[in-house]
């Protein structure tokens, strides 16, 4: 069970720390995000609002107040990093390793926090 522990707090910490770096750069390098998503085809105006479900999922995974909703930020981080990947691969650019270790993380997170938080 600790082996368990340690395996969910590692990988939930590290994506914890890429979507919040993720949600800064939002925030704070919004010319150059902007210019990445015009290249990726998305609009630029989801820019704020994703940084804040990035920075409010993170806090429903982490303090665990509400099963339900840790469940939808899960949900929500797996349908940005499978639409981010498809986006790089679509354009070609080769960014989409980010977008494949945070699936990594992700699956490792949910499969771990499932077996420590019966």
């Amino acid at each position: 069970m600790k082996t368990q522990k340690i395996v969910f707090w590692v990988s939930t910490g590290l994506l914890s720390a890429m979507m919040l770096m993720s949600a800064g750069m939002y925030l704070f390098n919004t010319d150059e995000v902007s210019a990445i998503f015009k290249t990726l085809g998305f609009p630029t105006f989801i820019i704020y609002p994703l940084a804040v479900a990035k920075i409010l999922g993170v806090v429903a995974i982490l303090t665990r107040k509400s099963k339900e909703l840790a469940e939808w930020a899960y949900a929500g981080f797996f349908f940005d990093f499978v639409l981010a990947a498809a986006a790089h691969i679509n354009v070609g650019d080769g960014e989409q390793i980010g977008a494949f270790i945070a699936l990594v993380l992700l699956g490792v997170s949910y499969f771990f926090q499932k077996k420590v938080f019966k």
